[in-house]
Order: C-alpha cells, then sequence, then structure tokens
C-alpha cells in the first residue's frame, strides 16, 4: 500500500525535475524568442497587477484593523505600523501574492498549453520546425520568475498604503511619520530574503503550469486536469519552498 502510494509522486517528481533540467539545457541557448517574452511578461505581469493591486490593498487594511483592539489593549498602538510593515514585507506579502499569482496564471499556463497539446498545435510546431519548448515554454517560466517579484514589491506598497488608511480610520498620523515608523524596523535580513524567495515562487509556478499543461492529455477533460492541477502543486510547491526559506535564513542568522 504504502509503496503504490509513493510511485505516482515519485514519478511525478522526477519527470518534474527532467522537465526542470530540460528547460535549463534548451531555455537559454539560441535562438531567443525575445518579442513573446515580452508579450509573456505584459500578460503575465501587467495584466495581474489589478488583482494583486486589490488583493494587497484588502490585506494591509484587514491586517490594521484587526491588530488594532490588541494592539491598544496594551498601549502599543505607536508600533502598529513596524508591525503591519514586517508582517506584510517578511511574509504576508510574497505568500498570498504568490498564490493569488499561481491562482489566476498557474491554472491559464496550464489550461492553455493543454489546449494546445490536445489540439495537436505543439506537434504541428514541431513539425514546422519551430521549437515548441523554447517558444511556448521557456518564454513563460522566464515570465513568471522575473514579474513576481515586482508583483509582490508593488503589493507590499499598496498593502502599507492601506493600513495607513485604516490608522486613519481611527486615529491621526501623517504619511511620513507611517513611513518612517516602517522602514526604521526594516533590515536587511527582511527585505532581501522576502525578494529573492519570490523568485523561487514565479520560477516553481511557471514550471509546473508548463509541465501540466505541455503533457496534457485525456481530451479536454485532460485540459481541465492540467489547469487545476497546476494551481493545486504549485501552491503546495510554494508553501514548501517557504519552510525552507525561513530555516534557511535562520541558519543564516537573518531572522
Amino acid at each position: 500500500m504504502l509503496t503504490s502510494l509513493k510511485s505516482p509522486l515519485l514519478a511525478e517528481t522526477g519527470a518534474l525535475t527532467r522537465f526542470a533540467i530540460r528547460f535549463f539545457r534548451q531555455g537559454f541557448r539560441p535562438r531567443y524568442e525575445a518579442q513573446e517574452l515580452l508579450y509573456q511578461c505584459y500578460v503575465i505581469g501587467y495584466q495581474s497587477l489589478p488583482l494583486v493591486g486589490v488583493t494587497g490593498f484588502i490585506m494591509g487594511i484587514v491586517l490594521t484593523l484587526q491588530s488594532r483592539p490588541t494592539m491598544a489593549q496594551f498601549g502599543a498602538e505607536s508600533w502598529i505600523p513596524a508591525m503591519v510593515g514586517l508582517t506584510i514585507i517578511r511574509e504576508m506579502g510574497p505568500i498570498i501574492t504568490a498564490l493569488i499569482f499561481a491562482g489566476k496564471i498557474g491554472s491559464s499556463i496550464g489550461a492553455e498549453l493543454g489546449s494546445m497539446r490536445v489540439t495537436e498545435q505543439i506537434d504541428a510546431m514541431e513539425v514546422s520546425g519551430t521549437n515548441p519548448f523554447k517558444y511556448l515554454v521557456a518564454t513563460r517560466v522566464v515570465a513568471t520568475t522575473l514579474m513576481l517579484p515586482i508583483l509582490t514589491i508593488l503589493a507590499d506598497a499598496i498593502a502599507l498604503y492601506a493600513s495607513y488608511l485604516g490608522i486613519n480610520m481611527k486615529g491621526v498620523t501623517t504619511l511620513a511619520l507611517f513611513t518612517n515608523n516602517v522602514l526604521s524596523r526594516l533590515t536587511f535580513g527582511d527585505v532581501v530574503p522576502a525578494v529573492l524567495k519570490t523568485f523561487f515562487f514565479g520560477f516553481a509556478v511557471g514550471l509546473i503550469g508548463c509541465y501540466k499543461g505541455y503533457y496534457s492529455s485525456k481530451g479536454t477533460e485532460g485540459v481541465g486536469q492540467a489547469a487545476n492541477s497546476a494551481v493545486v502543486v504549485s501552491s503546495l510547491v510554494i508553501f514548501i519552498l517557504d519552510l525552507l526559506a525561513v530555516q534557511i535564513t535562520g541558519l543564516l542568522g537573518l531572522n
């Protein structure tokens, strides 16, 4: 029973690892699909900004309003900007943005490549002499890797501004004072690891979405399965990578 449960997981992990190795071997060789890469950056990054921005705004204002009563009981309302800033920048911003990104972009890539696979468009590209892996996979993986950190930084900024608005709902503070309180508590070990791990989150979302779609099968049913499994697996991998990032930063003394 245990062996039968492990086998599919190990087989899927091995196949995904081979897919990643293929990406590093083929993805950075000429010919470079620069135009397609820029288009994917636009689709993946710019068109995701409204959703990420709304999520960041709600995250910042809710976190502030929820924490204010507890902080007020201890007379520590002045610590709200620093606490919210550290929480958003170190953990909530990268994780929430990555999960939203996985839900929107991971499912989109899985469904798009899955539909191209079942309608034999990928096979047609191979016959015509075009490298579908470089054109379809490499461009999307690079785009997700580059765009998620940018979206996370923007989401953090929007969330912090929402926190400023939340504080002013039941109090009065200036934007300069709020910003100073946040920045005075941030250190190198807070900002850099939080940004670096989003590159790995973006890479995981793009790689898994492309893998699920590129090897989709079973007709239209397989397209739905590819989109669904891309989101589920990407979300799980994001949590695993975040756990590893916390352990590594702890060993390096950056926590």
